[in-house]
């Protein structure tokens, strides 16, 4: 196997798609087809689950997949070290992080990042900020931006950003809920709650559910915050939720703040990746942004 085999695996793995990958990587369909049989020939085994609409990672493909990454880590460290002439990071990084995260951080690292390291290639995903942690041990992302989850991998690094506290969020529309909250002694007990399905977020709910004493009625468990305020936004309950969510959603115009009566822990957000990559040039340049 070579490097360029391994960067075409790795890519497939990303898509799952022959077609997009060929595109992306500027080979042919054929051409990928057979480096990818070279590759199955030289682990003795398949990695691939193929049919004529899906490609998926057999068992085997997810510990090589692993093996790949480590592969293609060690070999950019060795061209940065090696290369006298390199006077410019060049690469891929792959970040991850909340839709929310990706309007309110995400831009002041990355506009110094980029002023610096203009030939490194920038892949953003996006989605719920409590699959974070999850994004970066499972190889999918190098850095991702996250709220400390507790407890904190021990094989994770985290560079802190800024403190995010937590409000407790209702809607403005007549409903169940502000009948409830218009009581003279609200029934914590009765509201309807919608959670975070799980993360940060979710403990965050069921720590507070628990210093208030109650058996929380909970309407529904929803993945992100940002659909969470658009529920609570409609009608449909209260929740416990970041405040930089609601700064940066568009319907924070359609939801009031109430007060809590004990106190909510705040986030500790920033930066993680894997300890063992923490020196990788790519990945030290970025978390070398935060302290800007």
């Amino acid at each position: 196997m070579d490097i360029r085999e391994i960067k075409l695996f790795l890519n497939l793995c990303d898509t799952l798609q022959f077609a997009r990958t060929a595109e992306q990587m500027h080979v042919s369909p054929s051409t990928l087809s057979r480096a990818m049989q070279r590759l199955e020939e030289e682990a003795g085994t398949r990695l691939f689950e193929r049919d004529n609409r899906s490609v998926s990672l057999t068992s085997a493909g997810v510990e090589f997949r692993r093996f790949a990454q480590d592969m293609m880590n060690s070999w950019e460290q060795l061209v940065s070290r090696i290369d006298p002439n390199q006077l410019q990071l060049k690469g891929r990084l792959n970040l991850y992080c909340s839709v929310t995260a990706a309007y309110s951080h995400l831009p002041k690292l990355l506009d110094r990042f980029r002023r610096e390291h203009p030939l490194v290639e920038i892949v953003l995903n996006t989605g719920d900020a409590a699959n974070a942690v999850g994004e970066v041990q499972q190889n999918r992302a190098d850095i991702a931006i996250a709220a400390l989850p507790e407890p904190f991998p021990d094989n994770l690094h985290f560079s802190p950003i800024e403190t995010i506290p937590l409000s407790i969020i209702a809607p403005q529309v007549a409903c169940r809920a502000r009948e409830l909250l218009g009581e003279e002694t609200v029934p914590w007990d009765k509201l309807p709650f919608i959670i975070p399905e799980h993360g940060p977020g979710r403990r965050r709910a069921d720590a507070w559910f628990k210093a208030m004493g109650i058996n929380a009625n909970i309407y529904a468990k929803v993945s992100g915050h940002e659909a969470i305020i658009s529920m609570v936004a409609l009608g449909c309950g209260v929740s416990i939720t970041p405040e930089v969510v609601i700064q940066h959603s568009p319907v924070r115009d359609r939801i009031a703040l109430i007060p809590s009566p004990v106190a909510i822990a705040p986030f500790e957000l920033g930066c993680c990746c894997k300890t063992k990559r923490r020196d990788d040039p790519l990945i030290a340049a970025f978390l070398a942004c935060i302290d800007y």
